[in-house]
């Protein structure tokens, strides 16, 4: 909406890939009021689309259909340009997964006679000989949160960098004894509670106690962690 000035509500979005950016993205078009469609490989993430109420087309279904087209998948070559060149006229096309090879932009600067159109930095319309139509694409084909916004909020910030500064503190205090060898590890989960926990007083929240029954009764410290390793919050 800042990019562009266009109303969401009540237009096709198709967001292609519904993994953890996919999911957030639907999320907030679906609460601007698009109708939201999804592309996917993934079984298991297409039902749980489904189980969202969204619906699971191919992006060949859609491609001529809808209004805004943002890629989420981490890949490459998901809206190439033949599929803009059957998008309807003024279709937005952006992305916030991955690098700009998500959305062919080689192959759209290189088509010939289209024509580049910047309505303003970060915002260009290109259009197409043939029909005389173009499409809208946000931030060259880059990540369009940084380049059409001013990049994440610093509430999520503040987490990413608490979780940079706990697992920093975490490798100096086990320096010596061993624990960790050089590679990656994820957070340990009680590290990741207590980032969180960090948090909550911003919020407002409070959070309840277990008493040591309880604990018992579902094999957890009361302190935490609360939750296995493999838990899919």
């Amino acid at each position: 909406m800042r990019a562009t000035d266009v109303m969401i509500a009540g237009k096709v979005a198709v967001v292609c890939g519904y993994g953890d950016v996919g999911k957030g993205c639907a999320a907030a078009l679906k609460q601007a009021g698009a109708r939201v469609i999804v592309t996917e490989i993934d079984p298991i993430c297409a039902l749980q689309a489904l189980m969202e109420g969204l619906q699971v087309l191919t992006l060949e279904d859609v491609v001529s259909e809808a209004d805004i087209f943002v890629t989420t998948t981490g890949n490459k070559d998901i809206i190439m340009v033949d599929h803009m060149r059957k998008m309807k006229n003024n279709a937005i096309v952006c992305n916030i997964g991955h690098f700009d090879n998500e959305i062919d932009m080689l192959g759209l600067e290189n088509y010939p006679g289209v024509k580049r159109i910047t309505i303003k930095p970060q915002t260009d319309r290109w259009v197409f000989p043939e029909t005389k139509t173009g499409i809208i694409v946000l931030a060259e084909g880059r990540l369009m949160n940084l380049g059409c916004a001013t990049g994440h909020p610093s509430f999520v910030m503040s987490c990413s960098f608490t979780n940079q500064v706990i697992a920093q503190l975490e490798l100096w205090k086990e320096k010596a004894t061993g624990k960790y060898e050089k590679k990656v590890y994820v957070l340990p989960k009680h590290l990741d509670e207590k980032v969180a926990a960090l948090h909550l007083g911003k919020l407002g929240a409070k959070l309840t106690k277990l008493t040591k029954d309880q604990a018992d009764y579902i094999s957890v410290p009361v302190e935490g962690p609360y939750k296995p390793p493999h838990y899919r919050y």
